[in-house]
């Protein structure tokens, strides 16, 4: 496994060192300290496993970090570290593509129980951002508490989705607008359409960053996708 941590302060990334250790023996840890370091380490290493951004960087703006990280990295996974527990701040990150977003003040367990869920193609998200979310059907929480008793994940299958529509929702949640999806999944970009608006609907919620709060609220494990080319027609 490989992770890259980005953070302009060493005690926090020799911290994270020594924690991360637990998630994999054979851990290949990177760091760097500002934006400027980060993207150079992206770019060199397509075989990131994840990447630990905090958002108060000295060169760059945390979230323009955090976009063109995703850019650059499509496939790599973003869980954004950071001081604030703003709920405006959470929402914005996922809206440029984070698959998680862990306050410091987080213990340890907590921030290993998280990372392990976006390694396996969840989400994570802070228990207050979960809390304002009003709209998860009732039947879709009463199984993924029922799932989580037995040690276990929910996928987008088990509350009503279709294989393709669980391979959409996977690609939403990672940020991607419908012209992208399609490409990755070979459709037509009125089929993506199609399936979104089924997905909206399935998880009751009425747009896309709705969407990936109440896939954190499920704890929803979702598929890995493999690039296509798309349709044209």
């Amino acid at each position: 496994m490989k992770i890259l941590i980005v953070d302009d302060h060493p005690l926090i990334r020799e911290a994270l060192r020594h924690v991360l250790t637990v998630l994999d023996s054979d851990l290949d840890l990177l760091e760097a300290q500002n934006g400027v370091e980060a993207l150079t380490a992206a770019d060199g290493n397509s075989d990131l496993d994840l990447v630990l951004l905090d958002l108060a960087l000295p060169d760059i703006d945390g979230f323009e970090a955090l976009a063109q990280l995703r850019e650059r990295s499509q496939n790599t996974p973003v869980v954004v570290l950071s001081a604030s527990e703003q709920p405006e701040t959470v929402t914005r990150a996922i809206d440029a593509g984070a698959m998680g977003f862990i306050p410091k003040t987080s213990s340890n367990q907590l921030l290993l129980n998280a990372l392990r869920l976006v390694l396996s193609g969840g989400v994570y998200l802070p228990v207050e951002v979960l809390r304002q979310h009003q709209g998860t059907p009732e039947h879709a929480l009463r199984r993924a508490e029922e799932a989580s008793k037995h040690g276990k994940a929910l996928s987008p299958r088990d509350i009503g989705m279709t294989q393709r529509q669980s391979e959409v929702l996977a690609l939403m949640v990672q940020g991607k607008p419908n012209k992208l999806i399609c490409r990755e999944l070979n459709l037509a970009e009125g089929t993506v359409k199609i399936h979104v608006t089924a997905i909206l609907k399935a998880l009751n919620v009425s747009n896309r960053t709705q969407a990936v709060i109440a896939v954190g609220k499920l704890g929803l494990k979702l598929p890995a996708i493999q690039r296509a080319n798309c349709e044209t027609r």
